[in-house]
C-alpha cells in the first residue's frame, strides 16, 4: 500500500486550515490549552493594503529572528548567537516561510524597512511578522506580503538593535513561537501561531466547534438565551 509523505500531509493541513478564521483557530487552541490561544497581540497589517487582502489568508511555518539591544544590556536573556560572521541574517531568510522578528521592548527604531523585506520576498518568504517596528511604508507594500507589526519608525535598526539568532524560539508576550509551527495570518482578525505538534488536534475539533456555533446562532436568532443556548450546544 502506498503511503503519504509528509510533506502532501502538510499541504492537506494547510489547505484544511484555510477555510477557518483566526478566530476559529484561536477557539481550538483555547481548548487544547495553548498559552494565549497561541494569539500574537497588538499587531496591526501594515501591508498590504486592506483592499488589496480580499480576506486571504496566508498560512507557513514559521521561521525566526530575535534583535538584541546593540547596548547589550538584554543579552542575558537571549540564546546564544548563532549568525554566522560575514554573513547577513536576511541573506539567510528560510524559503517558504512567514519570517517572525522579535525586537527589544522600548525601541524606537525599525526592525525592518523595504530593503529586508524585498530580500526576503526575493527568497520566497510568504509573510513577515514583526514583534516591534517597522519602515518606509510604501517599500513594504509593494513587495506584496502581509506583513504585520506592532508600530512604526523613521529610524533605522542600527540606531538601537542589531540581529543575533536564527531559527531559535521566541517568547512573544507568552505566546510561544516556534521554528515550524504554524503562522496563521488572518487580515480581517490576526495572527495566530499554531504549534506544530497540534496542527492534528486542531484539525480534529474544529469542525465541531464550529457546528456548535452555528446551531448556538441558529438557537439565538429564533429568541433562545445565550446562556440556554450555550448550555445546550457547549455543554
Amino acid at each position: 500500500m502506498a503511503t503519504v509523505s509528509s510533506a502532501t500531509l502538510a499541504r492537506q493541513s494547510l489547505e484544511l486550515l484555510k477555510k477557518y478564521t483566526a478566530c476559529d483557530i484561536a477557539d481550538a487552541l483555547l481548548k487544547l490549552h495553548v498559552p494565549n490561544a497561541g494569539f500574537l497581540s497588538d499587531l496591526k497589517l501594515y501591508a498590504p493594503s486592506g483592499a488589496s487582502t480580499n480576506g486571504q489568508v496566508t498560512i507557513a511555518p514559521a521561521s525566526t529572528i530575535v534583535f538584541a539591544s546593540k547596548s547589550g544590556r538584554d543579552t542575558t536573556q537571549l540564546p546564544p548567537g548563532n549568525i554566522p560572521v560575514g554573513r547577513h541574517y536576511v541573506d539567510l531568510t528560510e524559503p517558504e516561510t512567514i519570517v517572525v522578528l522579535s525586537q527589544p521592548d522600548g525601541q524606537r527604531c525599525a526592525v525592518l524597512g523595504g530593503i529586508m523585506a524585498l530580500r526576503m520576498k526575493v527568497l520566497n518568504a510568504k509573510g513577515i511578522v514583526v514583534n516591534g517596528r517597522v519602515r518606509d511604508m510604501t517599500e513594504l507594500q509593494s513587495t506584496g506580503l502581509p506583513i504585520w507589526a506592532k508600530a512604526t519608525s523613521v529610524v533605522g535598526a542600527g540606531a538601537e538593535a542589531k540581529p543575533h539568532a536564527l531559527q531559535v524560539s521566541l517568547d512573544i508576550d507568552g505566546t510561544i513561537v516556534k521554528p515550524g509551527d504554524l503562522v496563521f495570518s488572518d487580515p480581517t482578525n490576526g495572527v495566530v501561531v499554531i504549534p506544530k505538534e497540534k496542527v492534528s488536534n486542531v484539525l480534529d475539533i474544529l469542525p465541531a466547534l464550529l457546528e456548535a456555533d452555528d446551531r448556538v446562532k441558529e438557537d439565538v436568532e429564533s429568541g433562545v438565551t445565550v446562556h440556554e443556548a450555550f448550555k445546550k450546544h457547549r455543554g
